[in-house]
Order: structure tokens, then C-alpha cells, then sequence
């Protein structure tokens, strides 16, 4: 089953949640993931031109990177939320469905999941 969470980039981040409006909702954190992101973008410029660039830099979410590795990498939504609020793009993630991206400067392939038990440990 589907499960779509979208949100444009022109609405306002939102102020003064709780805990449990943030990380309970239906959305699941993303909304708040990619609105710090957006947040990200505006107090650290240079690491939002490098994921313009195509790069996936360390954030608070596993699927950065900022060295080539070896094997496979996961990542989770929480990630690619984050990711998309950096470059300025909408909120856009199905979470039913894994995203593979390829990191422009080190060349490794991460896949984005909302299956915890992939990148959990890893």
C-alpha cells in the first residue's frame, strides 16, 4: 500500500510542536525531518551546494556519507526527508517505496527505506 507524504516547499515551517505532533503524526517525523533540512540549508549554505551538487553528506539520519565504502549502504526516510528540505525541493517520499540515490562525489550507491531491520545496524 501507498503511503505518499508530500508537502510543499512553500509552506512555512512550523513553529511550536509538540514532540508528538512531530514524531507521531501520520507523516512519521518526515515532515519535521525535512523541515530541518530547510533549516539546515539556511545556517550552513556550503553544506546545501554540495547536496545541489548531487553529494549526500552526513546529516542526523543514517544514509550520508563522506568517504567512498565498500558494499551496501541504506539509509533511512528520515534522511531523504532531511535531503530534499537541504536542496529546497518539496517534500516528496513514498514511503512503500525504496529510493536509490548515487552520490556525486564518492560514487556509492545508497538505498532509502523505511525498513528499519535494513539500515538499523548496519
Amino acid at each position: 500500500m501507498s503511503k505518499k507524504i508530500f508537502r510543499s516547499i512553500t509552506e512555512p515551517v512550523r513553529k511550536g510542536l509538540s514532540w508528538e505532533k512531530c514524531w507521531k503524526a501520520e507523516d512519521q517525523g518526515s515532515i519535521r525531518s525535512w523541515e530541518t533540512g530547510r533549516e539546515l540549508r539556511i545556517l550552513k549554505p556550503e553544506l546545501a551546494a554540495r547536496a545541489e551538487r548531487g553529494e549526500l553528506p552526513a546529516l542526523d539520519w543514517k544514509g550520508g556519507l563522506d568517504k567512498p565504502m565498500k558494499g551496501e549502504k541504506w539509509g533511512s526516510y528520515f534522511y531523504l526527508a532531511q535531503l530534499q528540505g537541504l536542496k529546497d525541493e518539496d517534500l516528496n517520499i513514498d514511503l512503500s517505496v525504496d529510493v536509490k540515490l548515487v552520490c556525486a562525489s564518492t560514487g556509492v550507491q545508497v538505498t532509502y527505506t523505511s525498513d528499519i531491520s535494513k539500515y538499523g545496524g548496519a
